[in-house]
């Protein structure tokens, strides 16, 4: 099963558009596909403390661990992922994340960010032995409009994203 995590928190998110044309492209190819929004539920931040203790990261650290493959839908603030993503990584840990197939769909502001899912990429192969698509799909919000994709083969990118992720999990 493939997970596809929108992580923005933003209710106008190009990055979530990106998601669910993942997941609806995954869905009409037969894929089993999962979706998590994190606008859709309260989590904690972490403080490595009480915070593992809400219900929510343990519903969510199970959907992750349950997955082969998690694609993270992410905003690029600051030339990084968005906080909250960063956040739903310390909150679940090793017993989820470890060694998931990962790969990134990016919206930022410009784009000379594109290389800036790279830390957040390197923690997770090096923490957690995931093993990330090199393809990642990255735009800016000049690709998409509403809930529409309009970037030169933005659709084309995801579907070849899809298309990995389905390969390396088999």
């Amino acid at each position: 099963m493939i997970l596809v995590v929108s992580t923005s928190l933003n209710p106008e998110s190009c990055s979530r558009v990106l998601a669910r044309h993942a997941l609806d492209q995954l869905k009409t190819t037969g894929q089993q596909a999962d979706w998590l929004d994190l606008q859709d539920l309260e989590l904690p931040f972490c403080n490595a403390s009480s915070c593992y203790n809400h219900p929510n990261v343990g519903k969510v650290a199970k959907q992750i661990a349950d997955a082969k493959c998690v694609l993270m839908a992410c905003p690029i603030y600051n030339f990084d992922v968005g906080a909250a993503a960063k956040n739903l990584v310390e909150l679940t840990g090793r017993n989820s994340w470890s060694e998931k197939v990962v790969g990134f769909l990016l919206s930022a502001g410009g784009l000379g960010s594109y290389m800036s899912v790279m830390p957040f990429a390197n923690s997770l192969m090096l923490d957690f032995r995931c093993l990330i698509i090199p393809r990642f799909v990255y735009t800016t919000s000049e690709g998409v409009s509403g809930e529409n994709l309009v970037g030169d083969g933005l659709a084309e990118r995801i579907d070849e994203l899809n298309q990995r992720a389905i390969q390396l999990i088999r």
